[in-house]
């Protein structure tokens, strides 16, 4: 890409400082500080989130067929509770 040495540095930093000023210059640098700081803090917890669902999720692998997965208990009939809300209305002759 393109190297950075100690010179370039220097001069990008007095160019700063003659366009900003020498007063505004350490404000101006703490905000951009704290703005990159929260854009790798949320890019560190995207990676995080990735990696973390990415090990929960097991691979797509078709050797793994023996894998087992619990099934859902049966519910067990109660014939004593409320009829279903949803259902009509039985009529009675």
């Amino acid at each position: 890409m393109f190297e950075l040495s100690l010179p370039h540095i220097l001069l990008l930093l007095v160019i700063a400082m003659l366009v900003i000023g020498p007063k505004n210059l350490p404000e101006i640098a703490k905000t951009l500080g704290k703005i990159f700081g929260e854009f790798q803090r949320a890019a560190d917890d995207l990676k995080r989130e990735i990696r973390t669902s990415s090990e929960a999720r097991p691979a797509d692998n078709p050797e793994q067929k023996d894998v087992k997965t619990e099934e859902p208990a049966a519910k067990p009939e109660n014939n004593t509770a409320a009829p279903d809300s949803t259902a009509p209305p039985e009529k009675n002759s």
